[in-house]
């Protein structure tokens, strides 16, 4: 296979661990509880952040594991929800180690403020799910369980997101499925922003723009926000506004998101896509652009539901994807508002984004055997 090719490739047995999201609707009493809880978590991670920091500055070592976890003793938490929050902060610490080592830049673990600490994780008891969702500490909370949950529950967190609204995400761990048989043809795909994608059968898809559409209302709510006082319930108030319309947007993003990945998914058998460095790209230009359209996030969606829908995700380098000729490969300078490649080698006259779209199945599927034995699942670079 040729070098410039990645291709999601696929294990067919075994176990996997899946999440599953619910709104949960706690009384009065126990979000004033929950939010409680929040806030001696915080006040736990910070005194044993303090710790790890100390301990370093005077003997150059970090504290263990076991001397951290007598530190969170009698806390005021649930004894596994505060070991879950030293096993979290000595990742971090490992992580900015291991980064460092091999040359990384990467920051130490930050002390929170209540904002920051949105979350308590059950890591494996002190929960039971049934009409309800019974926690320890915090007693039978009501659920929109609005799909079952398929094999063994392993870990929950209950999550407080910035518009005030609390879920519970649970990890199970279930078999792998036989893969659906998808005898669809192959597609090349261009992501772009006046179209949100190009497709190599000449077909594409809108670019929805939806910040764009709620552009308006979320500066008039967010001016609102920036004339009141700060630490005033009002400020608090106009806060919770803005972030719920934020959310709204982003459930919007990903209903389109993960619709379209469903519509692709079950017409081709293999997708094609640029290997694109999305961060990078973000901040060379366009980044509010590139950000809205969650490339990313559709990449990454399209890839762990290719696994299922029996698909094939192959990522090609990008380089001159869009000024080779997709008939005769004469490479042709173009601007970025130029929108038509004309070739003056062949005559070819096409859009940019379909001729793009052309080269990357081109080069995905050239000198391809159709294998799909198991091995190194990269999805994309960023």
């Amino acid at each position: 296979m040729e070098k410039n090719l990645m291709v999601k490739q696929i294990c067919f047995t075994g176990i996997v661990m899946r999440a599953y999201k619910y709104r949960l609707y706690p009384s009065k009493k126990q979000e004033e509880l929950l939010n409680h809880h929040l806030w001696l978590s915080k006040e736990l991670w910070n005194q044993i952040l303090a710790e790890v920091k100390s301990r370093y500055e005077k003997e150059k070592k970090f504290p263990s594991k076991k001397e951290l976890r007598e530190l969170v003793k009698g806390k005021g938490l649930f004894s596994q929800v505060a070991q879950e929050l030293v096993d979290r902060l000595l990742d971090a610490v490992k992580r900015k180690i291991t980064m460092k080592k091999k040359g990384i830049k990467a920051g130490f673990p930050r002390f929170k403020s209540v904002n920051k600490m949105k979350s308590i994780v059950y890591p494996q008891f002190g929960f039971s799910l049934d009409k309800k969702l019974s926690v320890t500490s915090f007693g039978e909370i009501a659920i929109r369980k609005h799909r079952e949950i398929k094999g063994a529950i392993k870990t929950l967190t209950i999550k407080r997101e910035a518009s005030g609204k609390f879920f519970a995400i649970f990890t199970a761990e279930e078999e792998k499925a036989e893969p659906k048989q998808n005898n669809g043809p192959a597609v090349g795909i261009d992501l772009g922003l006046m179209n949100f994608a190009a497709l190599s059968d000449k077909s594409a898809i809108k670019n929805p723009h939806h910040l764009e559409k709620w552009q308006e209302k979320l500066a008039k709510i967010q001016r609102k926000l920036s004339k009141k006082q700060k630490r005033s319930k009002n400020r608090g108030k106009a806060r919770t506004k803005v972030a719920r319309l934020h959310e709204k947007i982003a459930n919007i993003r990903k209903d389109f998101l993960h619709k379209t990945a469903n519509s692709l998914l079950s017409k081709y058998s293999l997708l094609a896509l640029e290997d694109l460095r999305i961060k990078e790209m973000a901040m060379q230009g366009h980044g509010k652009n590139i950000n809205d359209a969650a490339w990313n996030m559709f990449v990454h969606i399209l890839c762990y539901k290719a696994e299922s829908a029996g698909c094939r995700v192959v990522f090609v380098d990008p380089k001159n994807t869009t000024k080779a000729c997709s008939s005769c490969g004469e490479i042709t300078e173009k601007s970025l508002y130029e929108r038509i490649h004309k070739c003056q080698n062949c005559g070819l006259s096409i859009d940019r984004d379909l001729n793009a779209s052309i080269n990357i199945l081109t080069r995905a599927t050239a000198g391809m055997t159709g294998s799909n034995a198991c091995g190194d699942e990269k999805i994309f670079s960023s």
